[in-house]
């Protein structure tokens, strides 16, 4: 099955879709329709015989986990742990029932300024911030990487 060249609908299409596009490729119709701007480059790839499916790189859902990365420095210190700070903020503010609104999930980083990625839902996110804890904010995303452990909090779920 030989697969069709890459294209560029962003080239084709507006920043923006307010109302439903109609793209043809060879003897399909695919009709494209958001509200959201789309940022990277979309590859149509042939699954049948009979349908053509667009498969986005970048995802154009919304975002449900905001990055930070902390520093070697940081991480050194061990109450800049999610896992090791956030219970007992939890416990002596008497805010226990904020738990099922919380999930938090650790990488390892890469480098000494980028030691550690927490990824952090919104819950997560306000109670950080409300304990003033360190770190920088570089990105978000619709979920953590396969391989970030949970920190602290309840699993991520859709």
């Amino acid at each position: 099955m030989n697969l069709p060249a890459p294209i560029d609908l962003l080239a084709r299409l507006p920043r923006r879709l307010d109302r439903p596009v109609k793209q043809h490729f060879g003897n399909s119709t695919v009709i494209l329709s958001s509200t959201v701007v789309l940022q990277d480059r979309v590859y149509p790839r042939v699954w049948s015989k009979r349908s053509l499916h667009p498969v986005g790189e970048g995802s154009i859902t919304s975002a449900n986990y905001t990055t930070i990365v902390q520093s070697r420095d940081q991480v050194m210190v061990p109450a800049s742990s999610p896992s090791v700070s956030m219970w007992p903020y939890l416990v002596t503010s008497a805010q226990t029932e904020r738990l099922p609104q919380i999930s938090v999930y650790a990488h390892r980083g890469t480098s000494r300024d980028q030691a550690r990625f927490l990824y952090m839902n919104a819950g997560a996110l306000a109670l950080w911030k409300e304990m003033g804890m360190p770190g920088t904010v570089i990105g978000e995303s619709h979920r953590p990487p396969w391989n970030a452990a949970l920190s602290f909090g309840m699993p991520f779920s859709e």
